[in-house]
């Protein structure tokens, strides 16, 4: 059974977070992308983009996506594929595309 764990006004924040959820190894699904265009045919709020995962990552994926919010957008991390140092700005190593530990979480700009 599929939880909603995440909704967003625009496709940008939700597209970011199922990154960071299949990153961490949390398969996810994006549903309502394209529904922008019926907003005002439906109820806005339904239109919204939701990112839904399995009732049994749902508490793993909720915890990741609040600390990926949470945390502030400096620091750095560095890669265990090829030792380079990153911002935690992003997710993936522009070495050798190594993604980021789980314990490294992005901010969205807030």
């Amino acid at each position: 059974m599929l939880k909603k764990v995440y909704t967003a006004a625009t496709p940008l924040m939700p597209g970011f977070i199922q990154e960071v959820l299949e990153n961490a190894g949390i398969p996810c699904q994006q549903r309502n992308y394209f529904l922008n265009g019926a907003m005002g045919e439906l109820p806005f709020v339904e239109t919204w983009p939701s990112l839904w995962v399995e009732a049994a990552y749902e508490q793993q994926a909720l915890e990741l996506i609040q600390a990926t919010l949470q945390q502030p957008s400096t620091g750095f991390w560095t890669c265990s594929g090829c030792r380079e140092t990153l911002e935690t700005q992003f997710q993936n190593c522009w070495q050798c595309g190594q993604a980021a530990p789980p314990s490294t979480a992005i901010a969205d700009g807030k």
